[in-house]
């Protein structure tokens, strides 16, 4: 690289350092907590002593993920984490945009920004916070056995019932994430031009065909933008929620991934196979993300990069 295009860059830089200034702090936490820490992956391929540390471990190569393949528990955790996630994908991404839809329907703008502000709030309770409350309507003493037992019913276990978990952990999360991802919709829907709408009136569009013919497509970027982020995540299947509903009754249906690399590396300090197992998931969830993005690219869409 020549000297005059080093010398250009450095002048940009110099202009705008105020704004480089601004940015700083969110590079040093990125570059601390986030790729700092991948030098921590090479555990994955040792066989890590801690009084030796990271460093003088000696290597095993890929012992750790054949391990990991051949362990019993394997699939069926691969199994519960890909059926949860897909679940809270199936009938968790539409919600947010029908809520949205809905409230964009809304003209009293007092008892939409109500609407919205029940909604949204779940969303910054922790899980821990927001599980309590529902084991208080959920639980064996909770509301909803009160009710059975006083009608002369039988208390129903939802806490230890493995036909119900996932049907559980796919309602809790839209309770708590609808509202504040129909937010983002909300947005969409403000930037779609007022004159379309018009134009669809005069051409006899009742609502439901407006919504569909210029609603629906005003917003279809960003659709396809949130779609290829959740498809990336196909293995999150939600650790804080799974973990704070999650027993041993329910390992064979409940127990995903990330519970079970918590289980490796915390209460039984195997760090080097939680290790393997994490970034196994890691590279499936790259794989996917730059998949999806290549998809909704060709597709015309609004992509990532």
């Amino acid at each position: 690289m020549s000297a005059k295009p080093v010398h250009a860059l450095g002048t940009r830089i110099w202009k705008s350092r105020f704004i480089y200034l601004l940015i700083l702090p969110t590079i040093i936490y990125f570059a601390i907590f986030t790729y700092a820490p991948f030098y921590g992956i090479t555990i994955a391929f040792k066989d890590y002593k801690i009084i030796a540390g990271i460093m003088d471990s000696p290597w095993v190569g890929f012992k750790h993920f054949e391990a990991m393949f051949t362990s019993e528990k394997f699939p069926t955790l691969l199994k519960n984490t890909i059926i949860i996630s897909l679940y809270r994908l199936l009938f968790g991404f539409p919600i947010p945009i029908l809520f949205a839809l809905m409230l964009n329907e809304v003209r009293h703008m007092l008892f939409k920004r109500f609407i919205q502000t029940v909604t949204y709030f779940p969303h910054f309770l922790s899980w821990v916070v927001f599980a309590g409350i529902i084991y208080n309507f959920i639980g064996p003493s909770g509301i909803i056995n009160l009710v059975l037992v006083n009608t002369g019913l039988d208390k129903f276990n939802f806490t230890t019932n493995p036909d119900v978990f996932r049907t559980l952990v796919v309602i809790t999360a839209i309770l708590k994430e609808f509202g504040w991802g129909a937010i983002i919709y909300l947005a969409a829907l403000s930037g779609i031009d007022s004159q379309l709408y018009e134009a669809a009136k005069i051409d006899g569009a009742g609502k439901l065909r407006q919504i569909w013919h210029v609603t629906l497509p005003g917003i279809r970027p960003i659709i396809a933008l949130l779609f290829c982020l959740q498809l990336a995540g196909i293995l999150d299947a939600g650790f804080d929620q799974i973990f704070m509903f999650l027993n041993p009754a329910l390992y064979d249906v409940g127990d995903i991934i990330d519970t079970y690399v918590y289980r490796l590396g915390i209460l039984q300090s195997q760090f080097e196979l939680a290790t393997a197992v994490g970034l196994f998931k890691g590279v499936i969830g790259m794989i996917l993300i730059i998949t999806a993005n290549t998809i909704i690219r060709r597709m015309g869409e609004k992509s990532l990069w």
